[in-house]
């Protein structure tokens, strides 16, 4: 498939998936939303794929937020709609995905743009990154999960500071909070992405998909983690990893891990 505003490169099993609408920042409308589930959902299937890393296009924005222009006229019931249908098409897809997403924050990540890096397993920002959710100055809240999120990632009451306030954070106190994994210079974030990706897959895909699972059930409401965990790790004795992992390390070398 032909995409109008994302852009994807493959390298071996690794594949980065560019937002590319730098005149608009990299706002996120509709269209981009359809695209990167389109995008995340082939990947998915694509056995060959066993890390994604998401930024976006240029040094300004990774995403700058939403596309208000697309709802400032909407109506309760339009709004509602709004953010089921982002949730369950874009973010929510992304938290649940096989594959581990990392985001490499490369400047704005705004709204919506916060949100998708939320969603993302593993966030890395540039020194020159800035975070926040801004919506409370247009009369809005977080619609695609801003406000589950980020209380998970660094605690209610800075969750609520940050919500409030309206304001943003730097890259460094998105670190020191735990809202990013790393800060590293802009010209290194993406290979300091892809050296994580790196790490990653050298792992048991059946196993790392699992462990997503299990990490994200105890965020949702009417799941056990620890049952889920349990279970999990049960279905990883009956995987074809599991054996080529466990007789490789019999046989003290490495494992060649298929995904199966």
């Amino acid at each position: 498939m032909s995409y109008k505003n994302i852009l994807i490169e493959k390298e071996h099993t690794v594949a980065t998936i560019t937002i590319n609408r730098p005149e608009k920042l990299n706002a996120l409308n509709k269209l981009t939303i359809q695209e990167l589930h389109h995008a995340f959902s082939e990947l998915e299937q694509n056995q060959d794929t066993r890390a994604i890393i998401l930024t976006g296009s240029g040094e300004k924005a990774f995403v700058a937020g939403a596309d208000i222009a697309e709802f400032a006229r909407f109506s309760v019931e339009e709004g509602v709609q709004l953010a089921a249908q982002g949730q369950d098409t874009l973010f929510n897809f992304v938290e649940n995905l096989r594959v581990p997403v990392i985001a490499a924050i490369n400047g704005f990540a705004l709204g919506g743009g916060l949100e998708l890096a939320m969603a993302c397993h593993i966030r890395v920002a540039s020194d020159t990154a800035k975070m926040g959710l801004p919506e409370v100055s247009l009369g809005i809240i977080p619609g695609y999960g801003g406000t589950q999120r980020l209380p998970q990632l660094i605690g209610k009451g800075r969750a609520l500071e940050m919500i409030l306030s309206a304001g943003m954070v730097t890259a460094e106190e998105a670190y020191r909070t735990g809202l990013v994994n790393y800060v590293v210079a802009q010209e290194e974030l993406l290979p300091y992405c892809n050296e994580i990706a790196q790490k990653i897959i050298k792992n048991s895909p059946a196993a790392i998909g699992m462990a997503i699972n299990a990490v994200n059930a105890n965020y949702k409401e009417g799941e056990n983690g620890f049952e889920t965990e349990i279970k999990s790790f049960g279905k990883c004795f009956g995987t074809v990893d599991f054996k080529e992992g466990t007789k490789a390390f019999l046989e003290k070398r490495k494992a060649v891990f298929t995904g199966e």
